[in-house]
């Protein structure tokens, strides 16, 4: 099961090595935090403050290259951890049909944010990432 998730915080740090966006359940109260490269938090921020740059970034360009292709990006999956890795797909409709393409969740992120597109995350690393307080 996917579970339909939203950008809630995005922390940079400048002098860090690695900056933290945490994604948010949308209709439920779990959350979690991804380490991410500074390019990549630098990216996301600027998509959610819709600021433009002069020329293209590399995000911008793969968004372009997918538009010109007559291909949308619908959706944003998280589907795997292993060894504290998330693992994302974009997936991409093109002629009707549904296409996968493996990235990190931050260039997917970076890439989904302008046009709001959903992420989803699947239960299981859900589950692994925020474990039930059960006694």
């Amino acid at each position: 099961m996917l579970v339909p998730m939203e950008l809630a915080r995005i922390i940079i740090v400048e002098n860090g090595e690695s900056q933290v966006i945490v994604l948010r359940e949308r209709d439920g109260e779990r959350c979690f935090p991804i380490l991410i490269g500074i390019t990549e938090a630098l990216a996301i921020e600027r998509g959610v403050k819709s600021l433009s740059t002069s020329r293209p970034m590399t995000h911008d360009l793969a968004a372009s290259i997918i538009k010109q292709l007559n291909a949308e990006l619908e959706q944003i999956v998280i589907h795997d951890l292993r060894d504290h890795t998330f693992f994302a797909k974009l997936i991409l409709r093109h002629d009707g049909k549904l296409i996968e393409v493996d990235c990190r969740p931050s260039d997917a992120i970076a890439m989904g944010v302008v046009a709001s597109t959903p992420i989803l995350v699947a239960e299981r690393v859900l589950n692994e990432v925020c474990p039930s307080e059960e006694v």
